[in-house]
């Protein structure tokens, strides 16, 4: 189950291109960990409510909705997808909200600003969690193929020949797509309602611009993003994990653990990309195993 909780505070924190992003607060401990919610485009709802119960753990959660999405601005310039400069907006965060040192957990796309961002500003993290992740998108696009194969030869040449033809909304396509976030994406017959909340609201422009049409189509402009050959100067203790029926595969995170010194694997047996909601027990007790060996 998830927790239903208002945060105890909501900070605007202005960027330098003077837009407005929107971040939430639980808890006032001194140890703080910062959630880097997946999308891109997708407000974080759906990922700050299953890790509340930090807050009894004895932790600080701090979560935001990045620019383009939530609660936060959502302009209308193109140019401003790609993720350099998001993580810009990161690090900008971190100096607003005076967080030196944080426990950092991305999720999906969220682990690829978290990468970036350790590599860019190491001595910020205390910690990392990687959570259905990768750190190299064209083995990533390789292993969503693989998936994509199992639905068939008829049904793949199919997806292949909409895709070709810009026809995506044809429902025979959108079936197809279903039944790969059933059993990919989140294994649940019934979406819990902050996930659903998120989708309802994802920005499709920023998505669309970054990743592709879907989650399962890569044409956008970090298709090409590969950080495996620099992740061994990652120093911080970092825990990957997935689930066995991700749509980010365990082949993906093994390559990110074969690459990270000080790093830790768990692979979830029943999950797809949401262990948080899919085995909730056994995903508490990893992290908080994992977070309270980490403590500053």
């Amino acid at each position: 189950m998830t927790v239903e909780r208002a945060p105890d505070a909501i900070i605007p924190v202005r960027l330098p291109s003077g837009h407005r992003v929107e971040t939430y607060h639980y808890g006032t401990a001194d140890e703080v960990v910062l959630l880097l919610n997946g999308g891109p485009g997708l407000p974080c709802d759906y990922l700050r409510e299953p890790h509340l119960w930090l807050v009894e753990a004895g932790y600080r959660v701090v979560a935001y909705d990045q620019l383009g999405c939530g609660r936060s601005d959502k302009p209308d310039d193109l140019s401003l997808w790609n993720v350099a400069r998001y993580v810009a907006e990161l690090d900008h965060l971190l100096d607003v909200l005076a967080l030196p040192r944080v426990h950092m957990l991305g999720h999906s796309w969220g682990t690829f600003l978290a990468i970036d961002h350790t590599l860019t500003h190491p001595g910020r993290i205390a910690s990392l969690v990687l959570a259905d992740g990768a750190g190299d998108v064209p083995h990533l696009i390789a292993e969503l193929h693989r998936l994509r194969a199992s639905l068939g030869p008829e049904t793949v040449a199919m997806m292949q020949r909409h895709e070709a033809e810009g026809t995506l909304d044809h429902p025979e396509y959108a079936a197809a797509v279903t039944i790969l976030n059933y059993r990919h994406v989140c294994r649940l017959q019934d979406w819990p309602p902050s996930l659903r909340r998120s989708l309802d609201d994802w920005n499709m422009a920023v998505y669309g611009t970054m990743q592709g049409p879907n989650e399962f189509t890569f044409t956008g402009n970090y298709s090409t993003w590969s950080r495996l050959a620099e992740m061994d100067r990652i120093a911080v203790p970092c825990l990957v994990l997935c689930g066995l029926h991700d749509e980010l595969t365990p082949a993906c995170s093994m390559r990110m653990h074969q690459r990270l010194p000080r790093s830790e694997i768990h692979v979830f047996p029943n999950s797809s990309h949401m262990p948080f909601y899919e085995e909730p027990d056994a995903y508490r007790a990893l992290l908080k195993g994992f977070l309270d060996r980490q403590r500053i």
